[in-house]
């Protein structure tokens, strides 16, 4: 006899399986992220569903067999449909799980992973602004997961020698995991350049919450930097490629 386990969770991502399968990658509340297979979810008649769409977030329930876990009901709970109103809005929310999908571990629950994504998809349903506050969504939810993760950049002395920063010529070294100091460059021959105003940014993004990141304002060439900065850093822990906006 199968045991029955029910949490919440949110789906990230559905691949088809067969002629009416998916199997669901499910972030979920008491167990972390899960694979769990849907079957016959994508007939009309399927009562899965109505609860088991991308970016839902639903009261699930499923049963582990010997090879794979498999969902038995799925409720409801918040489809977030403004995100399906913006292309923007999707876009972002299609980084955020990607990339929550390429750095989590599966089936490790962590109530602060749990909190910051749903967190998140509430604050990019519920936010009306520009593209460019949607991507500060994206950056607040990253540099918070990658702290949580212990991948936390160091931002204050350099992540070579471990001499205090001085904003002269610094750069960010993916490998190092932070900002290293001009002597150490010239050794280590590898790092982005970046500015003093760039780091600031990230030390904001990094301890504030969301209420004050939304209020920064970021020109379009820092914007832009930041962009290639989270991307390669992303790249460097994770390996696989990942989303554009």
């Amino acid at each position: 006899m199968f045991i029955h386990y029910r949490t919440q969770g949110l789906i990230l991502k559905k691949t088809d399986r067969g002629e009416a399968s998916q199997l669901l990658t499910v972030y979920t509340k008491n167990y972390g992220k899960l694979k769990i297979l849907g079957k016959a979810i994508r007939k009309i008649k399927s009562k899965l569903r109505s609860g088991a769409d991308l970016f839902y977030l639903s009261d699930i329930e499923f049963i582990q067999g010997k090879t794979h876990k498999t969902l038995t009901d799925a409720i409801l709970i918040d489809k977030f449909s403004q995100l399906r109103k913006e292309l923007g809005k999707l876009s972002v929310a299609n980084k955020i799980s990607e990339s929550l999908d390429n750095l989590a571990r599966n089936e490790e629950r962590d109530e602060k992973i749990w909190s910051l994504f749903l967190e998140t998809f509430e604050i990019l349903n519920g936010h009306r602004s520009s593209i460019k506050n949607f991507q500060l969504i994206y950056y607040h939810f990253f540099w918070k997961i990658s702290t949580i993760l212990g991948y936390k950049p160091e931002l204050y002395s350099c992540s070579i020698c471990q001499k205090k920063l001085i904003p002269n010529l610094l750069f960010f070294n993916y490998q190092e995991g932070g900002i290293i100091c001009s002597r150490c460059f010239q050794k280590a021959k590898e790092g982005e350049k970046v500015s003093p105003e760039i780091i600031k940014i990230l030390r904001f993004i990094i301890t504030k919450d969301w209420p004050a990141i939304s209020r920064l304002k970021i020109s379009d060439e820092n914007l832009g930097l930041l962009k290639d900065i989270s991307d390669f850093y992303l790249t460097s822990i994770t390996k696989p490629a990942i989303p554009d906006f």
